[in-house]
């Protein structure tokens, strides 16, 4: 009558490894694009934004993106290393 789940599957950690390496270079990616966003903001290349709020909007944009290229994915590998695959 006590019937237990089936045991988890067995991690590989190789996909384990694609995966995280994957997610880094997202972050990366996306950073990267916000940096670019943000410089054509600071050129006032669109019209819902201009003068000297285009010129905030996209520094906080670069400095944003340049966070998330260069910060966020040394955190992640701290983490990643923190907590191996179980």
């Amino acid at each position: 009558m006590t019937d237990l789940p089936p045991p988890p599957p067995p991690v590989d950690p190789e996909k384990i490894a694609r995966q995280r390496h994957f997610a880094i270079g997202i972050f990366r990616l996306s950073g990267a694009f916000i940096v670019m966003f943000g410089f054509l903001a600071i050129m006032q290349r669109f019209d819902w934004v201009q003068g000297n709020r285009a010129k905030a909007f996209g520094a906080i944009m670069v400095v944003t993106g340049l966070f998330q290229f260069v910060v966020v994915p040394r955190l992640l590998l701290a983490l990643f290393r923190q907590r191996p695959p179980q």
